[in-house]
């Protein structure tokens, strides 16, 4: 596995070398230049601990994460042959954004290239142009339900740009299309990435929450023989995204795991982004997630059997949903004759309601509007009633 050259993991000089040493011998050294407040009586009786610096995030919060998702892990019963849920291979940051950032400094020096889905959520170009990584997307396929074109990431990773694609960033799943990798998708990927030495980075934030999907899936967090960094938080488990907590965990090969944290410990150790406050209210946030899980996914599956019925019921008969596996989206098609653009602009004038079209996500053609499957029951009903009371004017005109 190739790692970029923006990390530097030159050997420690001779006083780092000392202070170590000194450390191993069980040592403690008092530091003539040491500059945290707290050490030295001077912390506000508001926040009165003292600091200590823990790049991959607080140890204690980190064993309790990984004891919940090995707990989460058992109860889904996947991946049996998956490398346990160890605290050292988890990195706590604010974000699965921030992650996305960390993970391209990782791996790629500008101008390299990460692979990314299409249709899908616009964040990854625009934190990879910030990073200088360019975006090559693969396509996913529509035929009664999503589908990878594994074909095309073959073709990529063979072709003449194969050199300078790092990693291959699966959506787990998909935001819009609500698509799950399904296992025979997930097997070629495992073993293209393999072959080629490219990482793969598995946003699985919406995977809790199944709407209607095919049997067989399995997170990817834990894959053990490619590097896979998984991504999640509690923007979605806990329904929380002012909590403002994400995590990386890191498996696959050996060798390619320790090469990968010794980089990401540089990276984390600059940034050092999880606050103490946050981490010491971990442990009620992860005992309450269950619960919330539950309570969303109750609400995703009552609006999404709420859309078909209203869809079925629908007089003019000319909006579908697509089928729904997973996650809290549904795109809806609506008759091409109409912009989507234009479909928008109108619900905001005459119903005082926005969206999303299709184009926003790269859909390959015209006529799809993304649907939050969150809102209550009645203001979801209210809202899908002006959709079809727009589309239902638009033609007549």
């Amino acid at each position: 596995m190739r790692f970029s050259s923006r990390v530097d993991i030159s050997a420690p000089n001779a006083i780092a070398r000392a202070e170590q040493a000194a450390k191993e011998d069980g040592i403690t050294l008092d530091k003539l230049n040491d500059s945290n407040p707290t050490k030295f009586a001077l912390a506000p009786q508001s926040l009165p601990t003292v600091y200590a610096a823990q790049p991959r995030g607080q140890f204690e919060a980190r064993r309790q994460l990984a004891d919940f998702l090995a707990d989460r892990r058992r109860r889904e019963s996947t991946l049996p042959d998956a490398q346990p849920v160890d605290p050292n291979r988890l990195y706590l940051l604010s974000s699965t954004s921030q992650a996305y950032s960390w993970l391209m400094k990782l791996l790629c020096d500008a101008g390299d290239i990460v692979l990314a889905p299409k249709p899908g959520y616009p964040l990854i170009e625009s934190i990879a142009a910030l990073e200088c990584v360019q975006v090559v997307t693969y396509q996913q396929r529509f035929d009664g339900s999503w589908i990878i074109d594994t074909a095309q990431l073959e073709s990529l990773l063979n072709g003449p740009q194969g050199a300078k694609i790092r990693a291959l960033v699966l959506i787990n799943p998909n935001n819009p299309t609500g698509s799950y990798v399904k296992p025979e998708e997930r097997e070629t990927i495992v073993r293209l990435c393999a072959e080629h030495g490219v990482a793969i980075i598995a946003d699985e934030v919406f995977y809790d929450f199944p709407v209607d999907p095919f049997p067989g899936n399995a997170r990817l967090a834990g894959e053990p023989r490619v590097l896979t960094f998984a991504l999640d938080g509690l923007s979605k488990t806990l329904a929380a995204p002012h909590a403002k907590v994400g995590w990386i965990q890191v498996s696959g090969p050996e060798l390619d795991v320790d090469e990968a944290l010794k980089r990401l410990d540089v990276i984390a150790d600059d940034y050092l982004p999880m606050s103490d406050i946050i981490a010491d209210r971990l442990p009620p946030f992860l005992a309450e997630a269950a619960q919330q899980t539950a309570r969303v996914s109750d609400r995703v599956q009552t609006n999404a059997g709420t859309l078909r019925r209203m869809l079925a019921d629908d007089p003019n008969g000319l909006v579908s949903v697509l089928r729904m596996e997973g996650g809290w989206n549904a795109l809806v098609r609506i008759p091409s004759v109409l912009d989507e653009n234009e479909v928008v602009l109108r619900m905001i004038r005459d119903h005082r309601l926005t969206g999303q079209p299709g184009y926003f996500f790269d859909m390959t053609s015209n006529g799809y509007l993304a649907v939050s499957l969150l809102p209550q029951p009645d203001r979801f009903t209210r809202n899908i009633a002006a959709m079809l009371d727009t589309v239902a004017a638009m033609l007549k005109e």
